[in-house]
């Protein structure tokens, strides 16, 4: 009977941790559909982990190379946006896209909350990491890439770099490229990761990102 007795406290504790799991998983989802509850500030320098399914790439942020920036990813990440957001575009030489969501439910929230352009103090340089944005003002919104050589021409182009890859450059440069620039968008935004996943079944993707302790 007392082994009974630790089997079934055994499992009502692990099943008192599933729920506070989900529960965190919930609140995550919830603040996630209203960007007006992210707005902290981030620190002076963080890190964030991107473990993808190529390896561990870790990303070095600097706040004062681009503030607005800075805080939206601290603001995701720590929200688990990235968290099994694919590489939707991926061009040899040039850069590796990502920070569509995969729940459409999010995309839509986040569709109409833009970020203000600000100056580019830091180029678009081997290995930085900068926030995508259409040819039309404050539009930058979750969507970077990381640079995969010297881009110099986006500088002028109000693509500020907010950071840079400070381990795994090896592995980023690994990230499969065989689709392009193939996956829609707008397929992406309607039907998120079940579109990619039914016709782009090898997109490498990110596991989880988090903020470095």
């Amino acid at each position: 009977m007392k082994l009974q007795s630790l089997a079934f406290s055994a499992a009502l504790v692990a099943l008192s941790s599933m729920v506070v799991a989900g529960q965190v998983d919930l609140n995550k989802a919830a603040k996630l559909r209203n960007p007006a509850a992210l707005t902290e500030t981030a620190p002076a320098t963080y890190k964030v982990n991107l473990d993808t399914t190529k390896g561990l790439i870790v990303i070095q942020v600097t706040r004062d190379w681009a503030p607005i920036a800075a805080d939206r990813f601290y603001n995701l990440v720590k929200n688990g946006f990235y968290d099994e957001a694919r590489f939707f575009r991926v061009i040899p030489g040039f850069m590796a896209q990502f920070g569509m969501n995969g729940n459409p439910a999010v995309t839509k929230a986040w569709a109409n909350n833009p970020m203000k352009d600000e100056p580019t103090k830091q180029g678009n340089k081997r290995g930085y990491v900068t926030f995508a944005r259409t040819g039309a003002p404050n539009s930058r919104g979750t969507q970077l890439f990381i640079n995969y050589g010297d881009n110099g021409r986006l500088d002028s182009q109000g693509f500020a770099a907010f950071g840079q890859v400070a381990q795994g450059m090896d592995v980023a440069e690994k990230i499969n490229a065989q689709y392009g620039e193939s996956p829609n968008q707008g397929e992406i935004t309607m039907s998120g990761n079940a579109y990619l996943m039914k016709e782009f079944p090898k997109l490498d993707y990110i596991k989880t990102a988090t903020i470095a302790n």
